[in-house]
């Protein structure tokens, strides 16, 4: 159960940015689109804790844990958001990386704030 929290959570916040991405630029918040716009930063986010897993003697609360599932998730939904012709426009990627980072990292700090 230690590490299934930590990913849902870093899963749902990904879904969340995506939400919010489509709702800021009047495209809907339709179950299918809101998954379509998030499917690949999920998956960053899925290669993200895989490479964290296997390179970091860290669990998933940590921030350079945090840091490595960051990481991932901007670079791997980037490739792919480009591989399936949707926009990765340079303001794009720093909006996405700057979100992304207070959402990802900021549940580790406010985490680490509490314990």
């Amino acid at each position: 159960m230690t590490r299934t929290l930590p990913a849902v959570l870093d899963v749902a916040l990904v879904v969340v940015f995506a939400a919010l991405g489509r709702r800021s630029h009047a495209e809907g918040l339709d179950v299918l689109g809101v998954l379509r716009t998030a499917a690949p930063f999920v998956a960053g986010t899925a290669a993200g804790w895989l490479v964290a897993s296997l390179t970091l003697d860290v669990g998933p609360r940590e921030l350079s844990f945090g840091a490595v599932v960051l990481v991932c998730t901007v670079v791997v939904g980037m490739l792919l958001r480009r591989v399936i012709g949707d926009g990765t426009a340079a303001s794009f990627v720093i909006v996405a990386t700057t979100v992304l980072s207070l959402m990802l990292l900021g549940w580790r700090v406010i985490a680490r704030l509490v314990a």
